[in-house]
């Protein structure tokens, strides 16, 4: 069966789980750690990612994570091209260091991003790495730690998370703490790592009781409501892409839009220099691609003769440069 879209949306919250190849380790030792985090402090302000909850276990990550402008793939392609080229240069090994794509989960918010906050806080105690409650106040590569205010990490947004527990800071770290102990005895709970109709609805139980026709995704952690609002978004994105490609929108017509636009020969856009013109210019046949066309970033790669985070730094800088002039992809006289 072929693999679903992603699902993403500006201000969507997302349940990242990135986990290793055949579950082998991802992170050796302290210093890998150090060199992931470092990453996200960087990428995630760069590219408006709120993140309010993670978790660092030797074989698998999870993340709690809101998306600003940018969109989801982008920015984990960033972290994780990343990441795994200096692991592999770091430990001198050859190879893929993920399962396949990591695992995104749309949430509900309401409903979901405390439950999920304490989940993933935990997930170092549930795997042995941790003796106590206590020792996870001053674990490093879990966002809880920040929460309560002993290892604060400046691109996580803990004022958030702790603004649901009350007003007063102190107070609101008192109740978020004791939210977490109650979660102790809960175990892993798989209705929170992944959508779906029973996990959407809370167990079969649930589902019987209820007498409205049900709709569920995997793809989505949530109620009927807002796995049909969540898809219909989707719809609508995924509508635009295919209007396009009927209108003959394919990359060919991108290279000659973007070549009007930047007043470029082909020859000049493909060059290797590292000319202002030529950069913006690829900048923006890397944002139109992906953003309008929905093409993949390892394509435009081999296309432009560039790196997967090459291209996804591109996207971002095309997104600012098509924002701040202007341009689009369709001219009014193409649009219909």
């Amino acid at each position: 069966m072929a693999r679903q879209p992603r699902l993403d949306a500006p201000g969507i919250l997302h349940h990242v789980i990135v986990r290793g190849i055949e579950r082998k380790k991802i992170f050796w030792d302290d210093a890998d750690r150090k060199d992931f985090l470092d990453r996200c402090g960087m990428i995630f302000p760069e590219t408006k990612t709120a993140c309010y909850a993670f978790a660092l276990i030797p074989n698998h990550v999870h993340l709690l994570v809101r998306t600003g402008t940018t969109p989801l793939s982008t920015t984990m392609a960033r972290v994780l091209t990343g990441y795994a080229v200096h692991f592999n240069r770091t430990h001198r090994r050859y190879g893929q260091l993920f399962q396949n794509r990591y695992k995104s989960i749309v949430c509900q918010e309401d409903v979901y991003l405390k439950e999920l906050v304490r989940y993933i806080h935990l997930n170092p105690l549930r795997a042995g790495i941790l003796k106590d409650i206590d020792a996870l106040a001053s674990f490093p590569y879990a966002g809880h730690a920040a929460l309560m205010g002993t290892m604060p990490y400046p691109w996580q947004d803990e004022q958030f998370v702790l603004s649901l527990f009350g007003d007063d800071a102190l107070q609101a770290r008192m109740a978020y703490l004791d939210f977490v102990k109650e979660g102790l005895a809960q175990g892993r709970r798989s209705d929170l790592a992944g959508g779906g109709l029973v996990r959407s609805h809370r167990g079969w139980t649930e589902i019987r009781k209820s007498s409205e026709r049900l709709k569920g995704d995997v793809r989505i952690l949530g109620n009927t409501r807002f796995v049909l609002d969540t898809l219909s978004r989707a719809q609508q994105k995924l509508d635009n892409r295919y209007h396009l490609r009927r209108m003959g929108v394919d990359l060919s017509f991108v290279e000659q839009r973007v070549l009007k636009l930047c007043n470029l020969s082909k020859e000049e856009l493909y060059s290797r220099g590292r000319q202002k013109r030529s950069a913006e210019a690829k900048a923006l046949l890397c944002f139109f691609a992906v953003r309008e066309l929905g093409l993949t970033q390892t394509r435009l790669a081999e296309r432009l003769r560039m790196t997967q985070p090459g291209v996804a730094s591109a996207v971002a800088r095309g997104e600012r440069l098509a924002r701040d002039r202007g341009y689009v992809l369709l001219d009014e006289g193409n649009r219909d």
